[in-house]
């Protein structure tokens, strides 16, 4: 036989596109022509594959050769493709007989010796892999990885003679099977261990429960990374395919899975980030923090030290729930479900309205420093909560407030009622969150009038009522009340004092 075919997968992000290596053998001068759009690394695969099929004992063919990866129009880079041209050389070349590869796909970076190499972005190929109902062969290093997928036939190998012996019939390589990783007891910082702050734990509560974005605003010292960092905590855990998105975003990052499966992210990007570091990119595109976030928790501190530019990418993101990421002759769509929470001084020295220590900043460097943040991204913000500093009574106190599991258990019980509704308050859409308000004319005239008065935006009125949703949510009520509406507007406050009203 001199055209054989091999089936493997290209890495598109979080996709997996079908690839066919095709490999033909005519007579003529030897040499290897390789088309199909291949990147620098896999032009590069044609010296890896003959060194390695030299060096494992099989004969190389002396014939014209050509590789065809098909798509034609399809991105290919990487060294994932050379396990797949070598097993198509070798069937080609009738070593291996064509049947043995009928319903496998396979994946994999050659060393010189044959040995077999991890590849990238595994997770991803193995889930397509198993929606095609094929068997997997794949480095051993990646089977953990690839199991992951769950009903899956994950055969590793740690070098090209184990995979042609299995093909062959004479040693049988075993699948691979792998229980979900349990889940740990994580060590998440403890809500208990907050003093005081009482604005700042319910604000934090209401959060969790919605699925709101929250913005800390105080002094240095007073504990707004501390109460950040406590959000995973009172989060509940990741479903199985939550799980699943986390850990493939991971995958094509190149980051370990293990140590993270099933735990909600928690990214705190330095404020030195560039926008391609926020949100992806580059010239060969990859995730950025907001979808390493991805059913997690996005942390800025210092936010307004962020520059204006990478803040603004975020907006959309916020919004749509996913990254585009456009090139010239390939793009990228990652996830970034996040939950943005951000944390910022008053001013630049900190300390405008610190009792403790007075503020030297005029008022227009307190103008300026305010005026990093746009109008449209605090909308976006649905809590808004001052972090003042706290007497030294309290700081020395012994009494503690409730742990997380405490808060959990009715951040849970909020979540059991937004999900009968369909979604999350945060994301629920614009008509099904007037309806689950229900306000009656009353209240929507009052509201009107506050709103008029603080002047906020259409969104910053949505994003009221969602807020207000999440208090009666939290409160057992069927509709948010006058309360409800009062406490989900006084969550707004700091957004008119940043734009200067």
């Amino acid at each position: 036989m001199t055209l054989a075919i091999i089936r493997t997968r290209a890495g598109l992000g979080l996709e997996a596109p079908e690839v066919l290596v095709e490999v033909h053998l005519t007579n003529g001068l030897p040499g290897i022509t390789l088309v199909g759009l291949p990147e620098t690394a896999v032009k590069e695969s044609r010296e890896r594959v003959r060194s390695a099929l030299v060096n494992a004992g099989f004969e190389f063919p002396l014939r014209r050769i050509t590789l065809n990866l098909a798509p034609a129009d399809l991105p290919k880079d990487g060294g994932r493709f050379d396990l797949p041209i070598a097993l198509g050389l070798l069937v080609a070349s009738g070593q291996i007989p064509p049947e043995a590869l009928a319903e496998v796909e396979c994946v994999g970076e050659l060393a010189l010796d044959g040995g077999l190499r991890p590849a990238s972005g595994v997770l991803p190929l193995a889930m397509a892999t198993r929606q095609a109902g094929r068997r997997l062969i794949v480095p051993r290093a990646n089977a953990d990885e690839a199991a992951l997928a769950g009903d899956l036939e994950v055969l590793p190998a740690e070098h090209l003679l184990e995979v042609v012996a299995h093909l062959l019939g004479q040693e049988t390589i075993a699948a691979h099977r792998l229980q979900a990783p349990p889940r740990r007891d994580t060590s998440e910082p403890d809500l208990r261990e907050v003093r005081g702050q009482h604005q700042a734990r319910r604000a934090l509560e209401v959060a969790a429960a919605g699925g709101h974005n929250l913005l800390f605003a105080g002094p240095p010292g007073t504990g707004k990374t501390m109460l950040a960092s406590r959000l995973p905590g009172i989060l509940p855990p990741l479903g199985e395919d939550e799980a699943l998105e986390v850990a493939a975003v991971r995958s094509v990052s190149g980051l370990p899975l293990a140590e993270q499966w099933g735990r909600r992210p928690f990214r705190a990007p330095h404020h030195t980030a560039s926008a391609v570091a926020l949100v992806g990119g580059g010239s060969r595109p990859k995730p950025g923090e907001i979808s390493l976030a991805h059913h997690g928790v996005l942390f800025l501190d210092e936010l307004p030290e962020f520059s204006r530019q990478v803040l603004e990418v975020m907006r959309e993101p916020m919004e749509s729930g996913q990254i585009h990421i456009a090139r010239a002759n390939h793009e990228r769509r990652y996830p970034a479900r996040f939950q943005l929470v951000a944390a910022m001084n008053p001013c630049p020295c900190g300390h405008l309205g610190d009792p403790r220590q007075a503020c030297h900043c005029t008022a227009a460097q307190i103008q300026r420093y305010q005026a990093r943040l746009s109008g449209p991204l605090l909308d976006r913000i649905d809590l808004q909560v001052e972090v003042p500093a706290l007497p030294a009574e309290q700081l020395t106190s012994r009494e503690s407030g409730e742990d997380s599991a405490t808060v959990r258990e009715r951040v849970l019980a909020a979540r059991e009622r937004q999900w009968s509704r369909g979604a999350l308050n945060a994301y629920l859409a614009g008509p099904d969150l007037e309806a689950a308000c229900a306000l009656g004319a009353d209240d929507r005239a009052w509201l009107a009038e506050v709103l008029e008065r603080l002047q906020l935006s259409a969104r910053a009125f949505h994003r009221v009522l969602r807020v207000a949703l999440t208090l009666a949510d939290l409160a057992g009520a069927p509709r948010p009340t006058r309360e409800h509406l009062i406490e989900a507007i006084g969550y707004r406050q700091l957004d008119r004092l940043l734009k200067g009203g």
